[in-house]
């Protein structure tokens, strides 16, 4: 029992260096609460608001290891190495991919939403 609420203040420290230090996880964060919102009268059921809500907390995952990549990076070397610079851009790739996921998502259920389906 005590390895999980050490890895839930873990966590925690976790958040509030990202809530503090990373502007993208703090958008992200606004996202999410803005999305609890607003994907209530865009979905249609719980299934749909429950993958309109999972999409952001994905991007946000995906930011929070891709913030661990740079980090563990920039502690083994502050100087340009090539395999550094791939590990970062692979990171930042994972974001993308994760931002054009929600993106996508969104977009679908708001078309429907718009059309009325």
């Amino acid at each position: 029992m005590k390895r999980l609420v050490d890895a839930f203040w873990n966590s925690v420290d976790g958040f509030l260096f990202l809530a503090t230090h990373e502007k993208a996880f703090r958008q992200e964060c606004f996202l999410l609460v803005v999305a609890l919102f607003v994907a209530l009268p865009i979905s249609e059921d719980w299934r749909g608001y429950a993958l309109l809500i999972s999409v952001i907390l994905i991007l946000m995952l995906v930011e929070a290891l891709n913030t661990g990549i740079e980090k563990a990076c920039d502690a083994l070397s502050t100087s340009f190495h090539e395999q550094i610079k791939v590990a970062k851009d692979c990171g930042s790739l994972a974001v993308l991919i994760a931002s054009i996921i929600a993106i996508w998502t969104w977009g679908l259920a708001v078309i429907d939403w718009w059309v009325g389906y």
